[in-house]
């Protein structure tokens, strides 16, 4: 590796599904470039390819849900990130989601998830930056929608997302997506 990609090889992010819903479709995609963007205000960014059916969905949505997987869930990363909407796929007839009361469409299964008010698009090149203002989180639950036994942290608070049992759950990462093929077109 050479300049710029020396650094960015080192980089193992965690990816995400990002959900959209508007003019009564819904699409969602896996998404390697996410992270927190402001502290005060609280905004986080997702960005998502020009070329993926997500981005056209969420050009007309005011709101988009993130979530994050574990590691065990590698067939539904591979479920959003390897297949397309634009070819008939219905991803969401796969797995358990919930349509909330703004629209957003989560998936019931990721550990956590936020619902985001978008503030601001910025086009960052091939990648549009989706500026989301959080306005609802939650996270798995146990099969009943309850907490499972021993869910509880340290001073009887439920426990953080992201975790079970009062331990972390390992996140689906960048390099255990790898081998998934994108349901689009690259570039």
């Amino acid at each position: 590796m050479t300049g710029v990609d020396a650094f960015l090889g080192r980089l193992d992010p965690e990816v995400y599904v990002v959900t959209a819903a508007a003019g009564g479709e819904r699409a969602g995609c896996l998404v390697g470039f996410a992270s927190q963007c402001s502290i005060d205000p609280l905004r986080f960014v997702v960005w998502l390819s020009k070329v993926n059916r997500t981005f056209r969905v969420a050009g007309r949505a005011d709101r988009l849900a993130v979530h994050l997987l574990a590691r065990d869930q590698y067939a539904l990363a591979e479920l959003f990130g390897g297949s397309t909407g634009d070819d008939g796929v219905d991803k969401f007839a796969h797995v358990p989601c919930t349509r909330r009361q703004d629209g957003a469409v989560v998936l019931d299964d990721a550990p956590a998830w936020f619902v985001g008010r978008i503030v601001l698009r910025t086009d960052g090149g091939d990648h549009v930056g989706f500026v989301l203002e959080p306005v609802e989180s939650g996270g798995r639950a146990g099969r009943d929608g309850q907490e499972e036994p021993g869910e509880q942290g340290e001073r009887g608070e439920p426990p953080e997302a992201g975790e079970q049992g009062g331990r972390r759950v390992p996140l689906l990462r960048l390099t255990d997506a790898a081998a998934i093929s994108p349901g689009h077109p690259v570039g």
